[in-house]
């Protein structure tokens, strides 16, 4: 994780990106839900095949949790739809095709691509849990249950 990386107590930057079933604004969660969003590095890659689906197991407790999830990487919104098509996943992956949400929250690689990252944001807008691990690597999906918990 670099300095640049959004911290716990941040206000998250806000962004409009286009997703599998259009565009979504973060600014329209404020006040509603918690967002949980999760940077991965590219869609079809082994580690995310594994990953998203992990995350879509448990949607139902995203759900108890009044917590909408986003997958976000670099690849196109036709790449994104695919690759969502084939993992049967029922949350938006969003693309950062212009690299600006990436950067913006400090974990856009040198290389052009994310590292793998879950940023919890509640409702307010504040960054309450932040987890960038190698591209190789799966954040442990307990400790932001246990963050939306406290919610």
């Amino acid at each position: 994780m670099d300095s640049t990386t959004l911290k716990v107590g941040d206000k998250a930057p806000d962004w409009t990106l286009s997703g599998t079933d259009g565009d979504v604004h973060l600014a329209d969660f404020q006040g509603q839900k918690n967002v949980v969003l999760l940077f991965y590095p590219l869609d079809f890659s082994p580690v995310c095949s594994l990953q998203l689906p992990s995350y879509q197991a448990r949607k139902p407790e995203f759900d108890q949790r009044d917590t909408e999830i986003f997958g976000i990487s670099t690849d196109s919104k036709w790449s994104h739809k695919a690759f969502s098509d084939q993992l049967g996943l029922e949350y938006q992956l969003l693309s950062d095709y212009q690299r600006q949400v990436s950067e913006a929250y400090g974990v856009l690689r040198p290389e052009g691509f994310t590292n793998r990252a879950v940023f919890v944001i509640d409702k307010a807008g504040i960054v309450r849990h932040v987890s960038v691990t190698n591209p190789g690597q799966q954040p442990d999906q307990n400790e932001v249950m246990n963050v939306l918990e406290t919610l």
